[in-house]
């Protein structure tokens, strides 16, 4: 609870112990399991166990010079005092408190890297989220009721999805699962390919969320910078997310699937409205042609069933609000990533130029029709 609202988290992280997939994997891949780097405070990095760097992190390239800056100087201050606890789901609960959070949904760090090398083995990677997944339910034990689990699931090979999917709601009882937004073997997400999973989480009532890392050997939009991640980091969260909403509502997922949800997790909200604008516009040109399908045109399968996170300091979200309505957007403080605002995420929030009742429903009504809780 923070002043009079209550606070529901849409994608808090936490930072996985390095031995997490050494300990949690299934024992016929312990030997190609990667390892968590510990080099300074809230290492994401990831490698195979003789040391070759796993999958294409962004600070990896030019690393001497990012820690040369303000930016990298104070995230290790600021996360000191929480690495050298060792990261635990008390220090977590502990971390929520300070920011007057009530209830979080979980989202991995490293894990968000996990899956990233374009000719993964197919059972190795479904054996990493596997392994991910049992590490992330023993966490929220610790606190059930605050602690909520995003379930991940592996793109490489549906039917590992599909049934990773089912044991994660079924099973594991968390709130929904999410996906890194970039392409898969040259597949869009409205491929047939897919078709399966998006019908199984219709069928569990299951909300999917997307949620992008600004580092990968899969394609993702920023890669033409290189070792600039100011720039990388810039572009590659939105537009990747950009991309996949075009698959969901211009692509025909959603009129296929009436009931899915579907959230984009960290990458603004202010673009919304501008590729919205445009799939229309698009979709009453040519959409005899290209999505036939379509019943309505793309914005209102949005307005239907997508959300998006707000910064928490994101002013051009009260002209999202003017556009779209304030019942799509959802709030996240992304603790305890480089760009949280922790402590004072929420207290940033409430300074928004927007309306109280906009912020109550932000800060939890929104999130908790998305993940499926009591308003």
């Amino acid at each position: 609870m923070h002043q009079q609202f209550k606070v529901l988290d849409s994608d808090i992280h936490i930072i996985e112990p390095p031995d997490l997939w050494p300990r949690y994997i299934d024992a016929e891949f312990r030997d190609r399991a990667p390892v968590g780097l510990t080099e300074f405070y809230g290492d994401l990095r990831l490698a195979h166990p003789d040391g070759r760097p796993w999958g294409r992190v962004t600070y990896d390239a030019n690393a001497a010079l990012r820690r040369q800056g303000h930016d990298f100087a104070r995230n290790q201050e600021r996360w000191r005092p929480f690495e050298e606890r060792g990261w635990t789901a008390k220090v977590q609960l502990e971390a929520m408190d300070m920011e007057g959070i009530d209830v979080a949904v979980v989202y991995p760090s490293r894990g968000l890297f996990a899956l990233t090398i374009p000719d993964m083995d197919p059972r190795l990677a479904a054996a990493m989220a596997r392994a991910y997944n049992n590490w992330l339910y023993d966490f929220c034990q610790e606190n059930p009721d605050r602690l909520l689990g995003a379930g991940m699931i592996s793109p490489f090979d549906v039917d590992d999805a599909v049934a990773e999917a089912r044991r994660c709601i079924t099973e594991l009882g968390f709130r929904g699962v999410f996906l890194r937004p970039n392409e898969v073997g040259g597949r869009n997400w409205h491929d047939p390919y897919y078709e399966p999973l998006w019908t199984t989480l219709e069928e569990l009532q299951a909300p999917l969320g997307f949620h992008e890392g600004a580092g990968s050997q899969l394609r993702q939009v920023g890669e033409q910078f290189g070792a600039n991640i100011m720039l990388k980091h810039v572009y590659c969260h939105p537009v990747e997310q950009m991309l996949a909403a075009g698959s969901f509502c211009g692509g025909g997922i959603l009129e296929r699937h009436p009931h899915l949800r579907v959230a984009f997790l960290e990458g603004n909200c202010s673009w919304v409205p501008f590729l919205l604008w445009r799939l229309d516009e698009h979709w009453e040109r040519q959409g005899d042609v290209y999505a036939p399908e379509l019943k309505m045109p793309p914005s209102e399968y949005f307005k239907r069933q997508c959300f998006v996170s707000v910064e928490c300091d994101e002013e051009p979200a009260k002209y999202v609000i003017d556009w779209l309505g304030d019942d799509r957007l959802v709030f996240s403080t992304d603790f305890p990533h480089g760009d949280s605002k922790f402590p004072r995420a929420v207290e940033s929030f409430l300074r928004l130029p927007i309306s109280e009742e906009s912020k109550g429903k932000i800060l939890w009504g929104n999130c908790a029709r998305y993940y499926g809780l009591p308003s």
